[in-house]
């Protein structure tokens, strides 16, 4: 059974940092691609970073600078950093992972609440 459980998320105040963790099982993990993405109510799920099973990431081109994704295999664990956090990073935070190429996965979500 896969299940990938994210962790980390909260209340945090604007400039502050946070990090989301999403500890995997059931799959390969040193073989899989893991990713963030995050959603807002009324609005489709974006993607905010990923990471290949190699180690490469990529970022969508608004978080390139405050987040940071990394991944420890000792673990099966996916991380994500995000740093100077502001209200508009409001949203759930959704793990994922793609198996033997085709397969996608999600956790549940944390939410992150960017709030005074």
């Amino acid at each position: 059974q896969v299940q990938l459980v994210e962790s980390g998320g909260g209340l945090v105040q604007p400039g502050g940092s946070l990090r989301l963790s999403c500890a995997a099982s059931g799959i390969i993990f040193s073989n899989s691609a893991m990713a963030w993405y995050r959603q807002t109510p009324g609005k489709q799920r974006e993607l905010v970073a990923g990471i290949t099973a190699a180690g490469t990431t990529n970022y969508a081109d608004s978080m390139k600078e405050r987040f940071t994704i990394s991944r420890d295999n000792a673990k099966n664990t996916v991380y994500l950093q995000i740093n100077s956090l502001r209200p508009e990073d409001t949203a759930v935070y959704y793990c994922h992972a793609r198996t033997n190429g085709r397969y996608d996965w999600w956790g549940q979500g944390t939410q992150v609440t960017v709030s005074s």
